[in-house]
């Protein structure tokens, strides 16, 4: 997708930290801890200088009340050079993929010639929100002077003392309040993806997350962490290589008594981080860098959240392959974030259903079908872990190093986001 100045935005790398289950080992690394892990050892495996970054993108869901230019915390904590600016931005589960396409967009308008863009997400630092009454009881005491008289008026708001303690966190449709398993389970019902289905679906992506692993694929984009005084984490810590459809069929429901969508199913709350270092290509060849691929088209989409939460890939990619002049047939690698089994096999569903494609797409013929051997490859979000706003990072990385370990020349990805959103994007491998 390269701008009216004919310049290309190349990906030259990658990194992420491991990406671990929340509260375990990175529970006292806040996500802008994370983001400064993840551009380090990216800065340090493409040996750039400190002085070379002009900008930062970065994409987060979970933001820190008092700082939430994570982006920009980030580079002062680097001490890159106080010139490069930076940004934060939100969409949803989608953010890290917005963070790498924003990048990619302003190096293509001439804006910048090196951008790290990526993501990342701490639950185990998730803020904790007080009820609006205590808010607005206590900021007189917090914001002016804590004498006895305003400390007596905050006390007469609260009482009498009920609904004053923080309500619960979850992730849920702010609009519907639909919690993110209960619309995955409303749509495999709708869609009939079956439970058998959903379970085959999370073993293989733990199968081959395993497998990836075992074989040092993930050796090049994960640097270590130290995630306390001396204690190290070098590698991800939620893929079950002993998993099987028999014992993730074993577990219960988690959003319906009688539903398919569990945990062993449905991705779990994870700490971690990615960033992705693009530059124009004419500065990457100039500084010695090979290229390993180009983002050649995106594209974002909205669907109603009370209908299909997660249905957005479904019109996202084919808008993408439309862009691109591509069909679904010539693509090599499909890597789709896995928030949940059920999310995935009906978007897969839809891609292949010539109704949806009438219906919702105006086509004339489905988008078509995904075969399984080239559908995410390496595992996806159910293994490896989802910290909201570096999965998208955590994507375009994998696949691009994908393309050039195995000779592929495309790798299209799609991601479903809260509040009805839907991102999806093609790579294409540079030579």
């Amino acid at each position: 997708m390269s701008g009216k100045t004919g310049r290309r935005a190349v990906i030259v790398d990658g990194v992420r930290t491991p990406f671990v289950k929340a509260f375990t080992d990175f529970t006292k690394l806040d996500t802008i801890a994370l983001g400064v892990a993840a551009a380090r050892g990216l800065l340090q495996r493409a040996n750039l200088g400190r002085g070379d970054v002009e900008s930062i993108v970065w994409g987060g869901v979970i933001l820190p009340g008092t700082a939430p230019n994570v982006g920009r915390e980030i580079a002062l904590d680097l001490r890159l050079d106080p010139a490069c600016e930076a940004m934060t931005v939100t969409r949803a589960c989608a953010s890290g993929l917005q963070a790498v396409t924003l990048a990619a967009a302003a190096i293509e308008r001439g804006e910048a010639d090196v951008v790290i863009a990526g993501g990342s997400d701490s639950t185990s630092n998730a803020e904790i929100k007080l009820p609006q009454k205590v808010v607005h009881a206590l900021a007189p005491v917090a914001l002016g002077k804590a004498d006895p008289k305003a400390i007596l008026g905050a006390m007469g708001k609260l009482a009498p003392f009920t609904d004053i303690l923080p309500t619960r966190p979850k992730i849920a449709e702010r609009t519907t309040g639909e919690v993110m398993g209960e619309a995955a389970e409303k749509m495999a019902r709708r869609n009939e993806i079956s439970r058998a289905a959903q379970d085959v679906f999370a073993a293989r992506s733990h199968h081959r997350a395993a497998a990836a692993m075992a074989s040092g694929r993930f050796d090049e984009e994960i640097t270590p962490v130290e995630a306390s005084a001396g204690k190290w984490v070098h590698a991800d810590g939620l893929v079950r290589a002993d998993t099987n459809e028999e014992k993730l069929g074993k577990l219960r429901p988690v959003f319906a008594k009688d539903g398919t969508v569990t945990a062993g199913n449905a991705s779990p709350l994870t700490d971690g981080a990615a960033a992705v270092l693009l530059m124009s290509e004419e500065k990457a060849r100039a500084l010695g860098y090979r290229p390993r691929a180009t983002i050649s088209s995106w594209a974002y989409v909205g669907v109603d959240p009370a209908d299909q939460l997660l249905m957005g890939p479904a019109l996202a990619i084919p808008k993408v392959l439309d862009r691109a002049g591509r069909s679904l047939g010539e693509i090599d690698l499909v890597d789709l974030h896995e928030a949940f089994a059920a999310q995935v096999l009906c978007v897969l569903k839809m891609l292949g259903s010539a109704a949806f494609a009438r219906e919702r797409l105006g086509k004339s013929a489905a988008v078509g079908e995904v075969d399984p051997a080239r559908l995410n490859v390496h595992g996806g979000s159910i293994a490896l872990g989802h910290p909201f706003g570096a999965t998208g990072a955590r994507m375009v990385t994998t696949m691009a190093n994908e393309l050039v370990r195995s000779d592929k020349r495309t790798a299209l990805l799609g991601i479903c986001a809260a509040g009805g959103l839907g991102a999806a994007a093609l790579l294409e491998r540079i030579d």
